[in-house]
Formats: structure tokens, C-alpha cells, sequence
């Protein structure tokens, strides 16, 4: 199901980062970073325009390339500090959209499944969600078995439990950065510097398999990215 005023991509990307400098316009599988991420939101059916937000001109250069609308962004947005809300909500307005529906995809994320953003935007529409975003399980990188070391080395549990095993954790989600669909009313609704705010109030998650959304943020994300994107595509995640 496709919402009839049609669906705006949001690609951010900003020139500087501090865990991988200038990780948005590095090379990986031959391409500029960017270029996976706007090759995903084209590939998506249910997407009828793209743009990408950033303050790079290698990263503008890269989405130029492949056709797609470059809003420039000011360097009050360009900082490690500006909300995504903020940041979308500029790029929104600045390409005129007149979409009901807005999809924002992060430029660091090369890898997502295949169907991911369709399925997002139907979830979105179908549910009359304000907004529907991809999660992934924490698995054994759970709350109840984190600690807490104090300067002289000793341990503390952050959460007092008595679980061993793995299978016996309850179930938690850690949004993965592989999607967010958001209603056009949802995002212009959002509270200045409260980063979730533009989320809404009946928010849905969609869960993707382990491994099936690689955000890069550090030198290891991009040798994982490189090694996943030269063995075989994404595939779906039904």
C-alpha cells in the first residue's frame, strides 16, 4: 500500500564524524558510502522522491551523480549535536515536499534488507502509526548482564538479576538505524532538542534479523560492510 501524496526519502549525511572521519563519502564496494543508501531509497517502490541533507561537498557530489536532490545544510545543522528532527525537518522544507510521509534514512548505513523501506511505509500507512522504525534484538548484549567498574576495578551489576542463560532473557529491541517512516505531522510536531519527540506517540517497530542492518560508525563496521557487501546482496527480511 502506497500513500497516495507520495513518499519523500530523506537521506543525512554530514561531512564530519568523529568515530570514522569522513565516513558518509568513504569508498566501500566501489562506491561512495552515500551511494548504497540512495541506491536502497530508489530501489524502494513505494518512494516517489529523494533528497539528501548534508554539508559535504563529496557527499553532494556522490548523490548528484546519481541524480538525486542535494539540499545544502547550514553549519548550525552540520554539528555532532543537531537533532535528526531538526535536520529532516529543514530538508523537508527546503525541497518544498508536499509528501504526507517521510522516510529517513541514514547515509552511513550500507546495508539493510531489500524490502525494508516498503515494508516500513506500508506498516506505516496501514496502522495509521506516526511512525514505524527498524530494531534489532540486543541478544547477549543485554541490560541484565551489564556492570558497572569503579575506579578501583570493582564490578556492580547494573540491573540485579540471577539470569544465566541467554535464552532466559527477556526480549529487548535496539533501533539500528535502518529505517524510520514518519508522518509529515509527527515530524513537524517534534519539540526543539528533544531528539524523539518528532517519533509521535503511536510508534511501531519492525524487527530485522541479526546482521541484516550494519550502521558504521568505526573502522570494524566498514571491514564487516565490506566483507558482507562482496559476498552476496541484502536479502529481505520476510
Amino acid at each position: 500500500m502506497i500513500s497516495q501524496t507520495g513518499v519523500i526519502a530523506v537521506v543525512i549525511g554530514r561531512a564530519g564524524s568523529k568515530g570514522l572521519p569522513g565516513k558518509n563519502s568513504l569508498k566501500l564496494a566501489g562506491k561512495s558510502m552515500i551511494c548504497h543508501t540512495i541506491e536502497h531509497a530508489k530501489a524502494a517502490q513505494s518512494v516517489t522522491r529523494i533528497v539528501v541533507s548534508t554539508d559535504g561537498q563529496d557527499i553532494a557530489s556522490a548523490a548528484s551523480g546519481m541524480d538525486v536532490q542535494v539540499i545544502d545544510r547550514p553549519p548550525e545543522l552540520a554539528t555532532d549535536t543537531a537533532t535528526v528532527s531538526e535536520v529532516v525537518n529543514h530538508a523537508v522544507e527546503q525541497s518544498n515536499s508536499d509528501e504526507a510521509v517521510i522516510v529517513v534514512l541514514y547515509a552511513n548505513v550500507p546495508i539493510r534488507p531489500a524490502d525494508l523501506i516498503d515494508h516500513a511505509v506500508e506498516l506505516l500507512i496501514t496502522t495509521g502509526a506516526d511512525s514505524v522504525q527498524s530494531y534489532s534484538d540486543v541478544s547477549k548484549h543485554h541490560p541484565f548482564w551489564m556492570c558497572r567498574i569503579d575506579n578501583e576495578n570493582r564490578i556492580s551489576a547494573y540491573i540485579e538479576n540471577k539470569i544465566d542463560r541467554r535464552q532466559d532473557l527477556p526480549k529487548l529491541f535496539l533501533p539500528n538505524g535502518g529505517v524510520i517512516a514518519v508522518t509529515k505531522a509527527s515530524l513537524q510536531s517534534a519539540i526543539p532538542k528533544d531528539p524523539h519527540t518528532f517519533l509521535g506517540k503511536d510508534r511501531r517497530g519492525i524487527q530485522t534479523p541479526p546482521g541484516a542492518v550494519v550502521d558504521i560508525d568505526d573502522a570494524v563496521d566498514l571491514a564487516l560492510a565490506q566483507a558482507i557487501l562482496m559476498r552476496e546482496p541484502a536479502g529481505a527480511i520476510t
